[in-house]
Protein backbone atom coordinates (compact mmCIF):
# COMPACT_ATOMS: atom_id res chain seq x y z
CA UNK A 1 0.00 0.00 0.00
CA UNK A 2 1.58 3.46 -0.83
CA UNK A 3 1.62 5.82 1.24
CA UNK A 4 -0.62 9.41 0.55
CA UNK A 5 1.68 12.64 -0.44
CA UNK A 6 2.16 15.18 2.03
CA UNK A 7 3.16 18.93 1.74
CA UNK A 8 7.13 19.10 2.10
CA UNK A 9 7.48 20.68 5.51
CA UNK A 10 4.90 17.45 7.30
CA UNK A 11 7.70 14.70 5.94
CA UNK A 12 10.32 14.07 8.13
CA UNK A 13 13.36 13.23 6.60
CA UNK A 14 14.93 9.79 6.02
CA UNK A 15 18.30 8.92 8.31
CA UNK A 16 19.40 6.04 8.05
CA UNK A 17 22.39 3.56 8.73
CA UNK A 18 25.57 4.82 8.58
CA UNK A 19 27.33 7.81 6.62
CA UNK A 20 29.14 7.38 3.61
CA UNK A 21 32.06 8.96 2.56
CA UNK A 22 31.39 12.41 1.64
CA UNK A 23 28.41 12.72 3.25
CA UNK A 24 26.67 15.93 4.19
CA UNK A 25 24.47 16.49 6.79
CA UNK A 26 22.59 19.66 5.62
CA UNK A 27 20.74 17.32 2.58
CA UNK A 28 17.35 16.23 3.27
CA UNK A 29 16.32 13.09 1.96
CA UNK A 30 12.42 13.30 2.06
CA UNK A 31 9.93 9.88 0.21
CA UNK A 32 7.20 10.67 -1.91
CA UNK A 33 7.84 14.43 -1.60
CA UNK A 34 4.91 16.75 -3.54
CA UNK A 35 6.08 16.91 -7.29
CA UNK A 36 6.93 20.39 -8.56
CA UNK A 37 7.14 19.90 -12.46
CA UNK A 38 9.18 22.24 -13.22
CA UNK A 39 11.45 21.71 -10.29
CA UNK A 40 12.29 18.44 -11.39
CA UNK A 41 12.59 19.02 -14.81
CA UNK A 42 14.86 21.49 -14.46
CA UNK A 43 16.94 18.99 -12.31
CA UNK A 44 16.76 16.35 -14.86
CA UNK A 45 17.85 18.27 -17.58
CA UNK A 46 20.64 19.47 -15.32
CA UNK A 47 21.05 16.13 -14.86
CA UNK A 48 21.23 14.28 -18.01
CA UNK A 49 21.45 17.09 -20.63
CA UNK A 50 17.89 17.19 -21.49
CA UNK A 51 16.03 20.26 -23.22
CA UNK A 52 16.61 22.56 -20.16
CA UNK A 53 13.37 24.30 -21.06
CA UNK A 54 11.00 21.09 -21.49
CA UNK A 55 8.60 20.55 -18.35
CA UNK A 56 7.47 17.17 -17.97
CA UNK A 57 4.44 15.59 -15.93
CA UNK A 58 6.41 13.85 -13.35
CA UNK A 59 3.44 14.62 -10.59
CA UNK A 60 1.10 13.29 -12.76
CA UNK A 61 3.32 10.05 -14.02
CA UNK A 62 5.04 9.05 -10.10
CA UNK A 63 1.53 8.84 -9.25
CA UNK A 64 0.38 6.45 -11.66
CA UNK A 65 3.56 4.15 -12.01
CA UNK A 66 5.91 4.53 -8.76
CA UNK A 67 5.62 2.47 -5.73
CA UNK A 68 7.81 5.69 -4.23
CA UNK A 69 9.88 8.07 -5.11
CA UNK A 70 12.77 10.26 -3.34
CA UNK A 71 14.07 13.57 -3.32
CA UNK A 72 17.36 15.06 -1.83
CA UNK A 73 16.82 19.14 -0.65
CA UNK A 74 19.48 21.17 0.55
CA UNK A 75 17.86 24.64 1.96
CA UNK A 76 14.69 23.56 0.32
CA UNK A 77 16.45 23.26 -3.27
CA UNK A 78 16.08 19.59 -5.20
CA UNK A 79 19.27 18.03 -5.81
CA UNK A 80 19.09 14.65 -6.34
CA UNK A 81 16.09 12.49 -7.31
CA UNK A 82 15.13 8.86 -7.63
CA UNK A 83 11.87 7.05 -8.69
CA UNK A 84 11.46 3.51 -7.77
CA UNK A 85 8.74 1.39 -10.48
CA UNK A 86 7.37 -2.64 -9.21
CA UNK A 87 5.44 -5.01 -10.39
CA UNK A 88 3.04 -4.90 -8.08
CA UNK A 89 4.76 -7.63 -6.26
CA UNK A 90 8.30 -8.77 -5.78
CA UNK A 91 10.26 -6.89 -8.13
CA UNK A 92 11.31 -3.28 -8.03
CA UNK A 93 12.98 -1.19 -10.38
CA UNK A 94 15.40 2.03 -9.87
CA UNK A 95 14.78 4.59 -12.30
CA UNK A 96 15.76 8.34 -12.89
CA UNK A 97 18.58 8.40 -10.39
CA UNK A 98 19.71 12.46 -10.57
CA UNK A 99 21.62 14.55 -8.83
CA UNK A 100 22.50 18.08 -10.03
CA UNK A 101 26.19 18.20 -11.38
CA UNK A 102 27.38 20.93 -8.85
CA UNK A 103 26.56 18.23 -5.99
CA UNK A 104 27.90 14.92 -7.41
CA UNK A 105 30.47 13.26 -5.20
CA UNK A 106 28.83 14.41 -1.74
CA UNK A 107 27.20 10.87 -1.31
CA UNK A 108 23.66 11.86 -2.40
CA UNK A 109 23.22 9.71 -4.60
CA UNK A 110 24.17 6.57 -2.70
CA UNK A 111 21.78 8.01 0.18
CA UNK A 112 19.37 8.31 -2.05
CA UNK A 113 19.79 4.48 -4.12
CA UNK A 114 19.78 3.54 -0.20
CA UNK A 115 16.72 5.22 0.32
CA UNK A 116 15.07 4.24 -1.83
CA UNK A 117 16.11 0.59 -1.44
CA UNK A 118 14.84 0.95 2.17
CA UNK A 119 11.40 2.34 1.15
CA UNK A 120 11.20 -1.08 -1.81
CA UNK A 121 11.98 -2.77 1.13
CA UNK A 122 9.04 -1.67 3.58
CA UNK A 123 6.66 -2.07 0.66
CA UNK A 124 7.46 -5.74 0.97
CA UNK A 125 9.63 -6.17 -2.14
CA UNK A 126 12.47 -8.87 -2.18
CA UNK A 127 14.42 -7.38 -5.64
CA UNK A 128 15.60 -3.74 -6.33
CA UNK A 129 16.61 -3.99 -10.27
CA UNK A 130 18.59 -1.37 -12.02
CA UNK A 131 20.22 -0.62 -15.47
CA UNK A 132 23.15 1.23 -16.22
CA UNK A 133 25.58 1.74 -18.76
CA UNK A 134 29.20 1.52 -17.79
CA UNK A 135 30.25 4.80 -16.88
CA UNK A 136 28.16 4.28 -13.72
CA UNK A 137 29.19 0.64 -13.18
CA UNK A 138 31.41 2.38 -9.92
CA UNK A 139 28.28 4.00 -8.50
CA UNK A 140 26.25 1.09 -8.85
CA UNK A 141 27.69 -1.88 -8.36
CA UNK A 142 30.72 -0.07 -5.98
CA UNK A 143 28.91 2.17 -3.97
CA UNK A 144 25.48 1.13 -3.59
CA UNK A 145 25.93 -2.34 -3.70
CA UNK A 146 24.10 -3.67 -6.63
CA UNK A 147 25.51 -6.84 -8.43
CA UNK A 148 25.80 -7.46 -12.14
CA UNK A 149 23.66 -10.01 -13.79
CA UNK A 150 22.96 -11.36 -17.11
CA UNK A 151 20.34 -9.06 -18.31
CA UNK A 152 18.79 -8.16 -22.07
CA UNK A 153 17.51 -5.16 -23.12
CA UNK A 154 15.03 -4.71 -26.57
CA UNK A 155 14.86 -0.81 -28.11
CA UNK A 156 11.85 0.01 -28.65
CA UNK A 157 11.77 2.68 -31.34
CA UNK A 158 9.30 4.58 -32.68
CA UNK A 159 7.89 3.24 -36.38
CA UNK A 160 6.40 4.96 -38.55
CA UNK A 161 2.67 4.02 -39.81
CA UNK A 162 1.55 5.30 -43.69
Amino acid sequence: MRAAVLPLEQIPPINRGANPVGYDPGVRLVPRFPVDDRQLSALHARAFGDAPDEVQPWAQRLERHALTWVGAFDDGELIGFVQVCWDGGKHAFLLDTAVAPDRRHHAVGTRLVQAAADEARAAGCSWLHVDFEAPLRHFYIDRCGFRTTRAGLMSLPVVATA
